[in-house]
């Protein structure tokens, strides 16, 4: 079963969950296959996927490609698609693929399923897993009829850093377009609104939960991330209560992170909670009760009144570093 991952570039540099959803491809069995659109600027960038386990990639090139348009977008790749014939396209669930991938899967006679956390295969073909209430609840959905099917993938469903080095040919692909096919005038990539922290590129985080009872105890935690030398974050409910600002929210309604290390201090480990850091590579929980959902998921978990363990570990940290 081949499959075809649909990379996204800005501004003529990556977007970090395109790495993802390749990682996703590469952990499925058969040929894995790469594509990146855009202008001239494409063959610069396709020289990092020269260095990636690929059977085969793709520089999709073309001068009406430059400035992004769902329109241009979804012509060129649809024709790399139709000639090249994957069993399923791969695409990192960002903005700009919630524009178009739609439309290029309705071109195609074809059903986008979005934002999934699991890709598995079993004996009667693809099984995608979405959640649903935030979080609370998996829902599989099976693809039917021939290929190639469309699947975005979730931020954190997997990790940047699993994506297997390798050697790569990378072809030019020039797409057949003419300006008549745009019908939108191209206008600059969506942004999020500017944070003062960016949690998403930390790799290492400590996050406060509402198991610090009040605003004042936050330093002992804060004192802990800067030990560290970490990002400091939180759950919703301390955001909520204006203890911290919200862009240091971790979760389902705030960010979504993947940090070497995630320290959750005084988080009991709701879903909309963990939906945000389920892509952290090593999780340290610190909770009281140990009968936490928090427990469940974590690589190492303290059962401690924080208020007596966390200015002791601080301390020792400090020690450490000198």
């Amino acid at each position: 079963m081949s499959t075809l991952v649909i990379l996204e570039q800005i501004y003529g540099g990556w977007h970090r969950m395109s790495w993802e959803a390749l990682a996703a491809a590469q952990q499925m069995d058969g040929p894995v296959w790469a594509a990146v659109a855009g202008g001239a600027n494409v063959n610069t960038l396709a020289a990092d996927l020269a260095g990636k386990r690929l059977d085969r990639a793709w520089a999709v090139s073309h001068q009406l490609l430059t400035a992004y348009t769902a329109d241009g977008y979804t012509a060129a790749l649809a024709e790399l698609i139709r000639r090249e014939q994957p069993d399923l396209v791969l695409l990192p669930h960002t903005y700009q693929v919630r524009d178009f991938a739609p439309k290029l899967a309705a071109r195609l006679g074809r059903t986008l399923v979005s934002d999934v956390v699991r890709i598995r295969r079993d004996d009667q073909g693809l099984v995608f897993t979405r959640q649903l209430f935030q979080g609370k609840l998996n829902a599989d959905y099976r693809a039917v009829g021939p290929g190639p099917h469309f699947a975005s993938i979730q931020a954190g469903a997997c990790r940047a850093d699993q994506v297997q080095a390798g050697t790569a040919a990378v072809e030019a692909f020039t797409p057949e377009l003419d300006a008549s096919m745009i019908r939108a005038a191209p206008q600059d990539p969506f942004r999020e609104a500017q944070r003062a922290v960016d949690l998403t590129a930390a790799e290492l985080i400590v996050s406060v939960g509402r198991g610090i009872k009040e605003q004042e105890n936050i330093a002992l935690v804060q004192d802990l991330a800067e030990a560290l030398g970490a990002e400091f974050a939180a759950s919703r409910p301390i955001c909520d209560a204006g203890w911290l600002p919200m862009e240091r929210q971790v979760g389902s309604s705030g960010q979504t992170v993947s940090p070497k290390v995630y320290f959750a201090v005084g988080i009991s480990g709701a879903i909309q909670h963990l939906v945000g850091m389920k892509g952290s590579k090593c999780v340290v929980a610190i909770n009281k009760d140990p009968n936490a959902p928090i427990f469940e998921i974590a690589d190492y978990g303290v059962a401690a009144d924080l208020f007596e363990f966390v200015p002791e570990l601080t301390e020792q940290i400090r020690k450490l570093r000198g």
